[in-house]
């Protein structure tokens, strides 16, 4: 079976970090880790300080450490909006 890709982006006040096709994507809310595949149920989560995975279609892991903000799954899509994010690879 092959799995289903949907848009995903991390913004933050210094512009875009990341927007690509992901499988999967987990994140640290503020109680405990959400953790999203397509179709999806809508969902508005706040971040806590911690780690973000993006799966992408090819099985590549991208990480990133995000400093709070939310995250918001809509219609196949995963928007993260974060004050502060880096790479943590």
């Amino acid at each position: 079976m092959m799995d289903k890709a949907f848009l995903c982006e991390i913004l933050s006040p210094e512009g875009s970090l990341f927007r690509g096709e992901a499988v999967f994507v987990a994140a640290t809310a503020t109680d405990g880790e959400v953790g999203v595949l397509f179709n999806h149920a809508p969902l508005v989560s706040a971040l806590g300080e911690g780690s973000l995975r993006i799966t992408l279609p090819d099985g590549t892991v991208r990480r990133f450490t995000a400093h709070g903000g939310f995250l918001e799954v809509s219609g196949n899509r995963v928007t993260i909006l974060t004050d502060r994010a880096e790479p943590a690879e």
